[in-house]
């Protein structure tokens, strides 16, 4: 079937924001004079909101300590506001294919758990020509992925069956908020998750079917899957 909705992940899937993230954390973390992180570090840390990211880089000691977690969180989105766009660029062929989705008159919601500001800046940055029917991130008093209300207020705005819509994500989280929403979900395998990591989720396994979840290595190949 050709989907009439697609709701992308945006950090590892739309857009390579791990550069920019590493630098934050590893900011924050040197001016408490603790230890900062590799890239393929950071990358098992993200996707969970940034409060999350922060706590997981804070050394043991101190991830339960709560002014620590807000000073260092502070230190941390000054720094990343500042220089969010610094390194992060689109990943190759996914600002054609979301130009090629639009042109086919499939409707696209961006779902993060990126802060909200942050999502849709780098949204509107890298995709300013494409008329997103909803570009959701982290926001007070709506839950985080996977937790399934993401989806529901994306079809809603779109007016479109879940039947319909597919989620594209590079992790478990992603699959995870596409079997919770009751949608399919495309893995894709450029992101920031290990493919060993997708396989081994409980979100592959308890999907409706191996026809829902499949991984893809390109946008091309994605945009086969997208417009069959």
């Amino acid at each position: 079937m050709k989907y009439q909705l697609v709701l992308f992940d945006l950090d590892g899937t739309l857009i390579n924001t791990i550069d920019d993230l590493r630098e934050a954390v590893n900011h924050a973390m040197t001016l408490r004079g603790f230890p900062t992180y590799t890239r393929d570090e950071v990358m098992t840390m993200v996707g969970h909101g940034i409060r999350n990211l922060v706590i997981n880089a804070l050394p043991s000691q101190y991830k339960d300590d709560t002014a620590m977690v807000e000073a260092a969180l502070a230190d941390f989105t000054a720094y990343y506001k500042a220089h969010i766009d610094v390194h992060t660029r689109p990943y190759p062929g996914m600002q054609a294919l979301t130009e090629r989705l639009h042109q086919e008159s499939v409707f696209m919601a961006v779902a993060s758990n990126k802060f909200q500001e942050g999502t849709e800046y780098l949204v509107k940055k890298f995709f300013p020509e494409i008329p997103f029917v909803a570009v959701l991130g982290n926001r007070p008093g709506y839950p985080l992925k996977p937790d399934p209300e993401i989806v529901g207020e994306v079809l809603r705005k779109a007016g479109v069956s879940r039947e319909a819509a597919v989620m594209v994500g590079d992790s478990p989280t992603d699959m995870k908020t596409a079997e919770n929403g009751g949608i399919r979900g495309i893995a894709v395998s450029w992101g920031y998750r290990d493919m060993k990591d997708l396989a081994n989720s409980s979100a592959l396994r308890q999907a409706q079917g191996p026809q829902d979840l499949m991984v893809v290595k390109s946008a091309e190949e994605l945009q086969k899957l997208l417009l069959s």
